[in-house]
């Protein structure tokens, strides 16, 4: 069984929900990937039905030679969450992954009222990549290599992400566990 090699950190990661939550729920997500994009509203719908007994974390691992835009989206993500809304910009570009161009970004930031030529600077400088690049090594170090990559409560999960069902099963699992 593989476990999560980078222990969930409040002062490090991203995350929703309780900090006492039964179960945890962390994702290895690029915000180009097609999977991910599916995973997306599966993953809210279970933070929606769990409440306080999930905590979710999202880490990056944009997959930058099949996806050209992860890198610069990740980067904008951080970037968000340095002016305190990185989930706002994690939920906008997933809702807006087909267009992920400087633009969109632009338009995204300005939108969730972010300081967008700041943001968009940071992003091109890469301001945040030691930061996607520590997510980034966490996950190979833990066994990823494709997104969308769940661990729940440290333990990969090796079930079927897609089938609601079946992961509702294994989270219900942890939290009797």
């Amino acid at each position: 069984m593989t476990m999560l090699s980078l222990l969930v950190d409040p002062a490090r990661d991203h995350i929703q929900g309780a900090a006492d939550a039964p179960v945890t729920l962390v994702e290895y997500g690029d915000y180009e990937c097609p999977y991910c994009g599916a995973a997306y509203p599966i993953v809210r719908s279970l933070q929606h039905d769990f409440g306080d007994s999930l905590r979710f974390v999202f880490r990056n691992f944009p997959l930058a030679e099949v996806h050209p835009h992860a890198e610069h989206a990740a980067e904008a993500a951080e970037a968000a969450g340095a002016q305190h809304k990185f989930w706002e910009m994690h939920d906008a570009l997933y809702e807006h992954q087909k267009a992920l161009g400087d633009t969109k970004i632009k338009e995204l930031a300005d939108s969730l009222r972010l300081d967008g030529t700041t943001l968009l600077e940071q992003v091109k400088r890469q301001v945040f990549a030691p930061r996607i690049e520590e997510d980034f090594e966490s996950g190979v170090v833990s066994g990823v290599s494709s997104t969308p990559t769940f661990f729940i409560n440290g333990r990969r999960f090796n079930g079927a992400w897609n089938d609601p069902a079946a992961f509702r099963e294994a989270l219900e699992q942890a939290s009797r566990e």
